[in-house]
């Protein structure tokens, strides 16, 4: 039988050269803190924070959020030990990111991938989106982050719903460019997969909280309330 969705936000282990512990050793160093100390900030045990430090623990996105949170960084810098750039300093850099590659968040509505996960202080966050809710009730609140966002439809049909227009049916091929402060939703309208890369404006830190925010509406929710997705073959 396949297994249930979860509910919670997890994220997929990242790759050796992006380890979230090795940034966080690096930061606690630099700043002359204790394990105490980040314990203290985060709400998490001692013995937690040196299983992540030492490779020993895989982190949900809750975890990165609370620690993201207590060092007061983007959640980027725990993907890179190195130092954050100042916005007038990215001459010259660039990112590969190889098919497959990226950090990835699954949440109950779509799974992200997030490219270039070791940049930090993006003026840019592009995301591969695989959409899952099929109905806006199924989806429930609406998401809103600071900035612009742009959509280009990979594989499927997708409808954004936004709190200011009507629902728009965007075809493999179609895109469109709207203020992601209002609130909005993507809707798998076809069967089978549906992917959307979607490129924002917006600080990583925005779209990490407007998706704990929706995460945390979507568990509050009773669960007769909540629209039923079909398991996919993936599921398993």
């Amino acid at each position: 039988m396949p297994a249930k969705r979860s509910k919670h936000l997890t994220s997929a282990a990242p790759t050796t050269t992006h380890n979230p512990g090795v940034a966080l050793r690096a930061l606690r160093r630099q700043r002359g803190w204790t394990l105490a100390e980040i314990g203290a900030r985060t709400g998490l045990p001692i013995s937690t924070l040196s299983k992540i430090e030492n490779g020993k623990m895989s982190l949900s996105f809750d975890k990165l959020t609370r620690i993201a949170q207590g060092l007061e960084v983007d959640i980027g810098e725990l993907f890179s030990s190195q130092s954050p750039v100042g916005n007038d300093t990215f001459s010259g850099r660039r990112s590969i990111t190889r098919a497959g590659e990226g950090y990835a968040i699954r949440t109950e509505h779509y799974d992200h991938l997030y490219p270039a996960s070791e940049l930090l202080n993006k003026r840019l966050v592009p995301i591969i989106a695989e959409v899952h809710a099929r109905s806006l009730e199924e989806f429930g609140e609406l998401i809103r982050h600071t900035g612009e966002e742009f959509a280009l439809v990979l594989e499927g049909v997708i409808e954004l719903h936004s709190e200011l227009y009507a629902p728009a049916r965007l075809e493999a091929g179609d895109s469109i460019y709207f203020d992601s402060a209002m609130g909005h939703a993507y809707i798998a309208a076809a069967p089978g997969s549906c992917r959307v890369l979607a490129v924002c404006s917006g600080g990583e830190s925005h779209l990490r909280d407007a998706m704990l925010r929706q995460n945390a509406a979507e568990a509050a929710r009773p669960a007769a309330g909540r629209g039923a997705r079909k398991p996919r073959a993936d599921d398993a």
